[in-house]
Formats: structure tokens, C-alpha cells, sequence
């Protein structure tokens, strides 16, 4: 196999949240190896950075996560006042069309799917046609947190709940062969200093995120055997998907895979891009070691 010949890849891009970014640094080593990747299937984070991808703008949204402050995060969160969710995420979906362009998934120049999760038929949806943005605001509907996507007259929430490492999409493809990303990977063990420095980045920086604070981490800076709220439900979540990840990836397997530890970053902690994007390029350039050499 010769990597000069431009070896074609079906990458596949799991959810995690602000895990995500590091799906970034992966594609970065992949084309600097000279792979060209011809076809990607993801859910939440995994389908938004694969669609950005596949739009050709990853450059762009890239600079923009970069320079992104917990602050500017907080004014895209349009608060619903739902039971169903707390936020909306048109806001968030606007300013990323303004960055990206509105863009049919039928005229990307790469084979895109996003997966979402009806959860009332208990299925998977595919979502390989229409609006790209449609198609990732349904994905990234992290339950309780975003509302549903109300999509072709089914709700739509997060596909991370049912397949958090959607491969099947790929198994048409003709394509050498797969990549997998799962940000669902075992626990890093955390020294005293980066669990230090941790603390220190989670300061709150304004009054919001102070009331955030309260309702987030009071408990768990007073006793850290003892978790908040959110703790839990985030907790338990990236536990469900690690779980699901490993069952579909042991009966689904891609050729190759990267790994990223599911408690390398916070679900929300988007302002740590810089460190994210570096995992996951190093970890790609590791993982992927024998790859290269073929």
C-alpha cells in the first residue's frame, strides 16, 4: 500500500461533546500522511466536525473554536424554557451556517452521513440527504440539554445513545479501508498537577459562570468523592456511550482505531480546542503508527 497513490479512507467520527475537537487533529495527521478521506459517518460532535469537513471549511471553523472563551460559549446558549431541553441551539446552528454556508449534503464533494437517534422507535436515522445543518442539529441534540430536532416529522435526538461510533454507514463505501474515532475510551488517570490546573481553568470568569458554578461544582470542590447534579447525568451519559461504543465496535469492527480517554476534556469545555486539536493529532500519530509505515 502506498500512501502516494492517495490511499482512500471511510473515517468515522464518534460523539463526546467537547471530546470532538480532537476528531480535528485527527484528520490534520491523516492529510498530512497524504490519506484522503472520501467518506465520513458521524453522530453529535463527530457528524459537526465531519460536515465542516466535508463543506471544505474546517479551516475556518478551526480558527474560530481557537479563539472561542467560555464567554462567548454562554451567549450562544439560547435558553428554550422547554421541559424538553434547555437549549435551543439556533444560535448556535446560525453562526455556524454564517461561518460555513447553508449547504445541501447532496453538493458536498465527500459521502456525508449524520446519525440521530429517534428515540421513540428506538432506531437510528441516517441522515445522508437535505440540509446539512438540519442534519447536524439533529446529531448534536444531547438529551436534556438541547431540545429535539423536530425532523421530517420525527423528533430527533443525540445518535451518540444509540451508536456513539456510527461505522455502518461506511460499509458500502468503496474505499481502502476505516478509521474509527471514539472519544469514548478508557479513564486517563489524572497527576496532581494537571488536576491543579483543572481547577484553576474551571474558575469562574463572570457572574453567570459563577451561578453556573454553584449549581455545577460546589459540591465536588468541597468532597471529590461526592458529585453535583450535572456531574452525574454527564457522567453517567459518557458511561452509557462508552459501553454502547465498545459493544458495536466489537461486532462492527473498523480497520483501524483512535482512541481518546472520555475524561480527557468536560463535555462543554470548548474553550480547551487548543488542547483538544494536539490530542487528537498526537494521538492519531500513535495510534496510527503502524498505518503510516505501510
Amino acid at each position: 500500500m502506498s500512501v502516494n497513490k492517495k490511499t482512500s479512507i471511510s473515517l468515522v467520527l464518534g460523539s463526546g461533546g467537547a471530546r470532538g475537537l480532537a476528531h480535528i487533529g485527527v484528520i490534520h495527521w491523516l492529510e498530512e500522511q497524504g490519506f484522503e478521506i472520501t467518506s465520513i459517518s458521524g453522530c453529535s460532535m463527530g457528524a459537526l466536525i465531519g460536515g465542516i469537513y466535508a463543506a471544505g471549511k474546517l479551516d475556518v471553523f478551526e480558527q474560530w473554536v481557537r479563539d472561542i472563551s467560555k464567554v462567548d460559549i454562554l451567549t450562544l446558549l439560547d435558553l428554550s424554557w422547554q421541559k424538553n431541553g434547555l437549549v435551543k441551539g439556533d444560535k448556535i446552528i446560525a453562526t455556524l451556517t454564517e461561518l460555513v454556508g447553508d449547504i445541501s449534503i447532496e453538493d458536498l464533494p465527500i459521502k456525508y452521513t449524520a446519525v440521530a437517534a429517534d428515540i421513540a422507535n428506538e432506531k437510528e436515522v441516517w441522515l445522508s440527504s437535505g440540509s446539512l445543518f438540519s442534519a447536524i442539529r439533529a446529531s448534536i441534540s444531547l438529551p436534556l440539554f438541547f431540545t429535539p430536532f423536530h425532523y421530517n416529522g420525527v423528533d430527533l435526538i443525540d445518535g451518540g445513545v444509540l451508536n456513539p461510533v456510527p461505522i455502518a454507514p461506511t460499509f458500502g463505501d468503496n474505499t481502502d479501508f476505516s478509521i474509527a474515532v471514539n472519544l469514548g475510551g478508557s479513564l486517563k488517570t489524572l497527576n496532581t498537577t494537571e488536576t491543579q490546573v483543572s481547577l484553576i481553568e474551571n474558575k469562574p470568569s463572570s457572574k453567570l459562570d459563577s451561578f453556573l458554578a454553584r449549581f455545577k461544582s460546589k459540591v465536588v470542590l468541597h468532597n471529590a468523592n461526592e458529585w453535583g447534579a450535572y456531574d452525574i447525568a454527564n457522567q453517567a451519559f459518557d458511561a452509557m456511550q462508552s459501553t454502547i461504543a465498545r459493544q458495536k465496535l466489537a461486532a462492527y469492527p473498523a480497520d483501524y482505531f483512535v482512541e481518546i480517554a472520555r475524561n480527557a476534556c468536560g463535555t462543554l469545555e470548548f474553550h480547551r480546542a487548543d488542547e483538544m486539536i494536539k490530542l487528537g493529532y498526537d494521538t492519531a500519530q500513535a495510534s496510527l503508527a503502524t498505518l503510516k509505515n505501510n
